[in-house]
């Protein structure tokens, strides 16, 4: 590791006090804002209307990259790294780097449930507000729009390709049914089961099938009973996607697509081994073949910036927010929390109307597409340039932040050490055959990571 430089040559410790100042700053940052809210809803509405999946967001990463391209003296790429669908824009050349965060993807069937178009549209509001005092604050002001959080974790890929390096402070706001600066979504990753069987007629010679869908069965039957035994914030649930057509046909083929959650990696590492040995059991129960294979990278635990989460909170009352001072709410997950295994972030959630709609149903894809949704995206823009001016302005804040020492992001995304696990099979196994010639086949289990 390196050590960043803690010197400021951009803004004077004693300007930088000066709360008149400081107020002046915001002021101007919330003129920019109120000027351009038409902008940042219409673009919000835009992809409202035009929902695109993990790594497909070809529409939503153009729009966003000709938005920021009118930007005054912004510098945009559109593509970054290997990420066809990411963008990048940077204004200053200060000292500080603060990276926004915008994601743009949507949900299967229930398009921006999770409400991302309002992510991305407060991100470009709060890049636009703080284009124009970059130089007084002394900071370099990214925006980096990342793809796939809801599947594949596109800010994983970004990490490991350097597109964080450089960043003192990241920060993203996401809608959701309460209001509170710190959160704990969970570690998380998910698997593709497929089990494959031989198919027959279910009447008239079933024996010589090998039914798939009976090895699922079995193996949701045998989740459900190992929930008896998992910890506290462990957690397994999953989708089952085919399972035959006919009734008169055993199933040949049955897939589905299970997330397993936990507070850590390793206790995800335990969650997966469990899982596993389910899968398995529908293998070996059935004589179907098995091919469990990790569809992403898995998701970390958020590790909230103290410091930057209370500025946050502390702007958002300031523009009329009620924030939840309770528990922190644990549950859901994001790679929002591998970019904060490596760099001080936060990723607050500002609630959308009375917060009776949860994330991830049609009421709150309604929601963040109306009027509730451009307010909350207008509020969330103000109070992320608000807590950037604040961390830059605090000469405690911002020699924290520039001491802290530069991460090696390049293995994100292997912290779980499932390989082994996925690459462990069960060979068919013939016992010692009988004297009358019989014999039991135990089934074969065959597993994959290609992650």
């Amino acid at each position: 590791m390196t050590q960043r430089s803690a010197r400021n040559d951009n803004l004077p410790t004693a300007a930088a006090a000066d709360p008149t100042l400081v107020d002046a700053l915001k002021a101007r940052v919330r003129r920019q804002v109120e000027a351009n809210s038409a902008r940042c809803i219409a673009f919000s509405h835009r992809l409202h209307a035009t929902p695109e999946l993990a790594y497909e967001e070809f529409m939503a990463s153009t729009w966003l990259a000709e938005e920021l391209t009118k930007v005054p003296t912004a510098r945009v790429e559109h593509g970054v790294g290997e990420l066809p669908t990411a963008v990048r824009a940077q204004v200053g050349t200060g000292e500080l780097v603060v990276t926004i965060c915008a994601e743009y993807d949507a949900l299967p069937e229930v398009g921006h449930a999770c409400g991302h178009n309002v992510i991305a549209s407060s991100a470009l509001g709060a890049f636009i507000g703080l284009a124009e005092v970059v130089d007084e604050l002394g900071i370099t002001l990214r925006l980096l729009g990342t793809p796939a959080e809801e599947s594949g974790g596109g800010k994983i890929d970004l990490l490991r390709q350097g597109a964080f390096d450089g960043t003192h402070a990241a920060m993203m706001v996401h809608p959701g049914d309460i209001s509170q600066a710190t959160m704990t979504p969970l570690a998380c990753t998910d698997y593709q089961i497929e089990y494959t069987g031989v198919s027959a007629h279910a009447s008239a010679s079933p024996w010589a099938g090998v039914n798939a869908q009976d090895a699922m069965v079995v193996a949701m039957t045998a989740i459900g009973l190992a929930r008896q035994q998992l910890e506290p914030l462990q957690q397994i649930h999953g989708a089952l996607h085919s399972a035959g057509g006919a009734p008169n046909v055993i199933t040949e083929s049955a897939t589905g697509v299970w997330v397993i959650r936990a507070e850590s990696f390793s206790s995800l590492n335990r969650v997966s081994e469990i899982l596993r040995r389910c899968f398995a059991a529908g293998a070996l129960a059935t004589g179907a073949t098995l091919k469990m294979t990790r569809l992403s990278r898995p998701y970390g635990r958020m590790k909230n910036d103290a410091a930057i989460a209370a500025l946050f909170a502390q702007n958002a009352v300031g523009l009329g927010r009620a924030m939840d001072s309770g528990p922190v709410k644990e549950g859901g997950s994001t790679d929002m929390a591998n970019v904060s295994q490596y760099f001080p972030a936060i990723h607050p959630m500002l609630c959308l109307g009375d917060g009776s709609a949860t994330p991830h149903t049609a009421e709150f894809a309604e929601l963040a597409g109306g009027e509730t949704g451009d307010a909350t995206l207008i509020d969330a823009a103000m109070a992320m340039a608000f807590t950037t001016v604040d961390l830059a302005s605090d000469p405690q804040q911002r020699e924290r932040l520039l001491r802290v020492p530069a991460p090696d992001t390049s293995g994100a995304g292997a912290e779980l050490d499932d390989k082994g696990v996925l690459r462990k099979s069960f060979e068919r196994v013939v016992d010692d055959a009988p004297a009358d010639g019989g014999g039991v086949s135990d089934g074969e289990l065959v597993v994959s990571s290609e992650i």
